[in-house]
Formats: C-alpha cells, structure tokens, sequence
C-alpha cells in the first residue's frame, strides 16, 4: 500500500497544483470588471453643481473652451481630443493647499509621462494675476513638461464657468467677476468623451493612489 502512495506521491501534488491553478483562473474570470462611473451633475452634491444643471441626468461634458498656456500657445479641446487627462484649479500665489496639489500632480507627470494616451490641465483662478510670464516661472520652477501639463490662463468667466459648469468642482455662488473667488481641492479625471470620470482630494496621497488606479481601469476600457 505505501509503494502505491509513493508512485502516485508525485502525480496527486501536480493535479492538485493544477487544480488550485484552474479554480484561481475561473474565480478570476467570474469576478465582475472593474468600471468607473460616468459623473453626471444628479449624482453630485448639488452645492457643486450650478442651478442650471441640477436636473441633467445623461450626457453632461465638459464644455469647449479656448484658454492660453504658460508659452502663450492657445489652448483649446482640440488639443485634448482623443486623450484621457486630469484637470485641476489652482493660482501661482497661493500659499495654503496649491503648493501640495502641484506637487502631486507633478508626482503624476512622472508617472504619466511615457503614456501617450493621458495629458494634465490646470486652470489659473487668479487670470489677472497669473500672466503668460508668471505661469512661465512658475513652471519652471515645479517642472512642468510642457508636452504634458498646460497651465492656462484668460478669461476668468469661462474659467469659472467651467469649474461650476463643466468640471461640477466648487460651489456655485460668485459669477465670475472681480471679487468672486474659488479654492478647490478637486484633481478631476475626464475620458476621451471628455466625460468625468473620478474626483479626487489633490491634497492627499490616499486619493491620488485611488486616482492612478482608476486611470488604469479607464484605460484598460479602451483596450478591448
């Protein structure tokens, strides 16, 4: 009886290795895919939300928009299109949460820049301050890749439009004149329908660990 065990000793453990082979790859197969939402303006807090979008419930994009970056060059949707990219709302001056979202979304150009498929757009809130040649310094000074991170600036009503109306990123009080003002803390991923997808804390690791694995989960949706 033992000879017998011993002459099969080598052919159980291989079966049961590939056994436990098998059941991982069909527990694999079985568990649902990963997908993210598609942000819709019903679906967010409605402080964050402007008045006239508190009922869309589908097809809500991020608007066109026609702005200038740290080299002067235009920048508008087109230079977007067909890319997936994180957007975010910042100003130069800054002195409280700024200088951590820059450096994290910094943190996320070094991660990013051998990927071809994802760019960054951060939009000044301080226009009148922040001037072609002060976007420049600055970006030079936290090591913008200029083929990667536009920094924009221009009119401050469209910016501040799109950050309530498009990126649903602050709240909804100011118009966008002289004394209005926003602060937010959101990085926002939009997918190549320039659709949103995830809002994150810029300020801290935890969300932009989340963030990187949502983009990998966003881009592995258009690998099929």
């Amino acid at each position: 009886m033992r000879s017998f065990f011993g002459k099969y000793k080598l052919f159980a453990i291989v079966f049961s290795i590939i056994s436990i082979i098998i059941m991982v790859l069909f527990y694999k197969a079985l568990q649902p895919k990963k997908t993210l939402t598609i942000y819709q303006p019903t679906m967010v807090n409605p402080e964050l939300v402007d008045s006239t979008l508190q009922h869309v419930k589908k097809y809500h994009t991020v608007a066109d928009f026609s702005l200038t970056n740290q080299n002067g060059k235009t920048i508008t949707q087109k230079d977007y299109e067909g890319k997936i990219y994180i957007a975010d709302f910042f100003f130069t001056t800054c002195p409280t949460i700024c200088p951590i979202m820059t450096k994290n979304m910094a943190g996320i150009q070094e991660m990013i820049k051998e990927d071809d498929d994802v760019l960054l757009l951060s939009h000044s809130v301080t226009p009148v301050i922040d001037s072609v040649a002060q976007l420049k310094r600055y970006a030079m000074e936290k090591g913008v890749d200029d083929t990667k991170w536009n920094l924009v600036t221009g009119d401050k009503k469209q910016i501040y439009e799109l950050a309530r109306k498009s990126y649903l990123a602050v709240k909804t009080d100011g118009d966008g004149g002289p004394f209005d003002m926003i602060h937010t803390e959101n990085f926002i991923l939009v997918d190549k329908e320039r659709r949103i997808r995830g809002f994150y804390d810029g300020t801290k690791t935890e969300d932009i660990d989340r963030l990187m694995d949502d983009l990998r989960i966003l881009k592995a949706s258009y690998s099929k």
